[in-house]
């Protein structure tokens, strides 16, 4: 990873922590943190495969935006929630025996899907001509 990649992800936390209105910062630092929540559970697959999808998006979100700045596109780095998600939702039930993994799982799938329904719309917004940045620091 690059210094550029790292200022880029630094720039993307603080417009979302400082510049978002309070609702929807609410939101994305509980979807990131659900998400970061795997470092809780890496002694299961579910964990190591949620950590690594969350490397692979903010990869790609800081690679859009050293590019493109701020703009709708940056939901796209959510692409392996479209595999990982159904997976997850699969392995649900071999999660019930133990109430706080399963009970991670539920609200990772809820708030993922969520967000995910979000990013679609976005995406197909910046590709339909909303392409301007939306915030800057």
């Amino acid at each position: 990873m690059t210094t550029d990649m790292i200022r880029s992800i630094w720039e993307i936390a603080a417009i979302v922590c400082l510049r978002f209105p309070v609702p929807i910062r609410a939101w994305a630092i509980a979807v990131a943190l659900t998400n970061l929540a795997s470092l809780l559970f890496l002694g299961t697959l579910e964990g190591r495969v949620v950590l690594l999808a969350l490397i692979i998006a903010i990869s790609i979100m800081a690679m859009i935006h050293q590019r493109l700045g701020f703009v709708r596109l940056l939901g796209a780095g959510h692409v392996t929630w479209l595999v990982m998600l159904p997976w997850l939702l699969m392995r649900l039930p071999s999660a019930a025996s133990n109430p706080a993994f399963h009970g991670w799982l539920v609200a990772l799938l809820v708030l993922n899907s969520i967000c995910l329904m979000v990013d679609t719309a976005d995406v197909i917004r910046f590709f339909r001509g909303e392409r301007d940045p939306h915030y800057r620091l």
